[in-house]
């Protein structure tokens, strides 16, 4: 799959995991909306669904990861930036295959687009700290340039 339909797969990840934290109602039955009412054939479907499902299933352990960096309890982070920084999260923990780098960029990307002014500036600043931990072998050494 190529970097178009991977980025599709987050945008349409995140707005699922947003009508999933709003609506209450159950993964299988927002893919199966999602599915329908979306061009899947555009998305990259395997990783749209391990976003929408791993993110859920690890959303205490993403959240603790998250947290020494926030400046705000997590109940008290837009929504939308907090769902990027639990996809971006999930990212850098599961698939190391994705850069660092490509992470936040992508995640950065998405709040410009959907979340608040200055929300990208915070999904930045949290990931980048974030992958110093996490990507510590793949952070080291591009710090100084």
């Amino acid at each position: 799959m190529g970097i178009a339909q991977r980025r599709k797969s987050r945008s349409l990840a995140l707005q699922a995991l947003y009508q999933w934290q709003l609506s209450g109602s159950s993964l299988a039955q927002i893919e199966a909306e999602f599915s329908v009412d979306n061009d899947m054939s555009k998305v990259d479907v395997t990783y749209f669904r391990e976003l929408l499902r791993g993110i859920p299933a690890n959303l205490s352990e993403l959240n603790q990861q998250i947290e020494p960096f926030l400046d705000r309890p997590v109940q008290e982070v837009d929504p939308i930036e907090m769902i990027l920084l639990r996809m971006g999260t999930f990212e850098m923990q599961h698939r190391i295959d994705v850069p660092y780098r490509v992470v936040i960029n992508e995640a950065v990307e998405l709040a410009k687009k959907f979340g608040g002014t200055d929300g990208h500036k915070y999904i930045n600043s949290v990931l980048d700290k974030l992958a110093l931990r996490l990507r510590a072998a793949e952070t080291r050494g591009k710090r100084s340039k």
